[in-house]
């Protein structure tokens, strides 16, 4: 039996057009299978594989963040430094949150993006989002009982004396809404993080970070108060740092249980070219 590709699936629904004109479909991310986004022409499909064609319009998103996954419950993304999760006080527009409303066509309560979790303005990486609020509640409940995989790529300053091992403190916020470690669980909140050295040099280490606890600022208190700051740190650590030109942090991996279909998914984004091509 001849096998089938994307291109094929594509040629059936769009028999006027020609193979140029779908591989540019497939280039701009119009094309879902199975509700990931889709870009090789050549994939090989099954019979009980879902194939969706999205509309021009409906696609149009900043380039600062990129679909990694949609269904009708939830939208996975990877945001890119600089940009908020989403709006405060300052930044109402530009922020991950309205460029999805913006992408799902509108505010109405039934379409509304209902934010899950953040990410730091300058860490890159994966989130999801909820589409509804049945969605959202159910999520919450899974970070909130810490039944959510999160793996983090850092770039620090200085090679760490043990190559792997694990910080636990509590986390409380100043007055100046800075992060510290406090005494105890009267004053803060516990924060559990793991890392692995992947690789070292003469002035940074690559380290590959897990998280049990998602508490604010985290992975960056932790690493400054061992004293291997993140590079590009300007609240816990060194202060910008020309070599990288962002904070040396992004959000790699984030696992979950699906609320509408009970499985465990697991959603990557690998790290940027910065990071693959600093000299260590």
């Amino acid at each position: 039996m001849t096998s089938r590709t994307v291109l094929d699936a594509l040629q059936d629904q769009f028999p006027d057009s020609s193979k140029t004109t779908l591989r540019k479909m497939l280039q701009s991310d119009r094309v879902r299978v199975n509700g990931a986004p889709e870009r090789d022409a050549k994939r090989v499909i099954g019979p009980d594989d879902r194939i969706e064609i999205a509309s021009k319009t409906s696609r149009e998103i900043d380039p600062r963040i990129r679909i990694v996954f949609e269904d009708k419950d939830l939208v996975v993304i990877e945001k890119a430094a600089g940009l908020l999760t989403v709006p405060s006080a300052d930044v109402l527009h530009e922020t991950a949150e309205t460029f999805l409303n913006t992408y799902l066509g509108g505010r109405t309560n039934d379409r509304r993006i209902h934010h899950v979790h953040r990410l730091d303005r300058d860490t890159s990486g994966i989130l999801v989002f909820a589409k509804n609020t049945w969605t959202r509640e159910r999520l919450q409940k899974q970070f909130a009982a810490h039944d959510i995989d999160r793996v983090y790529i850092a770039i620090v300053h200085g090679k760490l004396s043990e190559p792997s091992g694990t910080f636990r403190s509590f986390l409380a916020e100043d007055r100046d809404l800075k992060v510290r470690s406090v005494g105890n669980v009267a004053e803060g909140k516990e924060a559990i993080t793991h890392y692995r050295t992947i690789a070292s040099g003469r002035r940074f280490s690559i380290l590959e970070v897990t998280i049990e606890t998602g508490r604010r600022n985290q992975i960056r208190v932790h690493l400054a108060e061992a004293g291997h700051p993140v590079v590009g740190d300007t609240m816990y650590g060194k202060g910008r740092d020309e070599s990288l030109g962002r904070l040396g942090l992004h959000a790699k991996e984030l696992g979950f249980v699906h609320p509408r279909t009970g499985t465990r998914v697991r959603f990557t984004a690998e790290p940027p070219r910065e990071f693959r091509e600093l000299s260590l």
